[in-house]
């Protein structure tokens, strides 16, 4: 299977997110991909108002992406906001495309170095997966990446393949902790991990937006045996890598860490 990433920087403009979806999945398609993952808060990046655009995985924005994902025959997952409870959102990965229709809401909420997402985000309650020709996904968002029972209960679930989307933020040792962590989950579930974040704002001469996440770049293909198929850098790019989730039963066959898993 080919997989694209699109290490991109959201901003504020909707419609101009939009753009940049077009731009790299028909890039991706040109180069044969049947699935490109877009980095968390595609929609809008953060740091700017969410609320206001907030919408139902129905609604106008989320309808564009899958019109594009349908023109162009190729499935995307992308980072949106939908409505939440009590006046608050969701942090919605939407996946569409090739017959494909799912969203996930991101369950752990970054209260973390400084940074409160629950004070403006409602929380997700349940894993989800998606099938794609017959190769099993899980999904996942940012600082769900420190949280291994989600991507085990992914696995066990039937994931071959573990999509995360991240706008991670920067700051000492966060590059390591990044690298460190896509590949750890992989090793704990036995599956390939999909890192797509955010390129770096400093790339491309923008400075970081306050104290909100915005993206340090650094995505990432990584085996189920947590070797890096591609590893980015921090600019905005489109990188293409194939994968065969076949070998996912190898892997587990050799080590069966599922398998031998005991609950406590």
């Amino acid at each position: 299977m080919r997989i694209a990433i699109a290490q991109i920087i959201s901003s504020v403009d909707t419609a101009a997110n939009l753009e940049l979806i077009w731009e790299y999945a028909a890039q991706a398609k040109n180069a044969g991909a049947q699935l490109v993952v877009f980095p968390e808060a595609t929609m809008r990046a953060f740091g700017h108002s969410l609320k206001d655009v907030a919408e139902p995985v129905e609604g106008p924005w989320a309808s564009e992406v899958r019109r594009i994902a349908n023109e162009l025959d190729i499935t995307v997952v992308a980072g949106m906001f939908t409505p939440g409870k009590d006046g608050r959102v969701r942090n919605t990965l939407l996946v569409t495309g090739a017959g494909v229709e799912a969203s996930y809401d991101k369950v752990h909420l970054f209260d973390a170095f400084g940074f409160t997402e629950s004070r403006t985000v409602d929380a997700g309650e349940a894993p989800v997966t998606f099938a794609l020709d017959g190769t099993v996904f899980g999904l996942a968002t940012c600082y769900d990446v420190r949280f291994p029972d989600l991507f085990t209960a992914n696995a066990n679930a039937g994931a071959q393949v573990n999509i995360v989307c991240a706008s991670w933020g920067a700051g000492e040792g966060k590059a390591e902790q990044w690298d460190l962590l896509v590949r750890a989950r992989a090793l704990d579930s036995t599956t390939f991990v999909v890192a797509c974040g955010q390129a770096d704002p400093e790339t491309v001469g923008a400075g970081p937006a306050g104290t909100a996440p915005t993206g340090i770049g650094h995505s990432a293909v990584i085996t189920p045996l947590g070797k890096a198929v591609v590893a980015l850098g921090g600019k905005p790019e489109l990188a293409v890598v194939d994968i065969d989730p076949s070998t996912v039963d190898d892997v587990r066959a050799k080590l069966p860490v599922l398998a031998n898993a005991r609950r406590f």
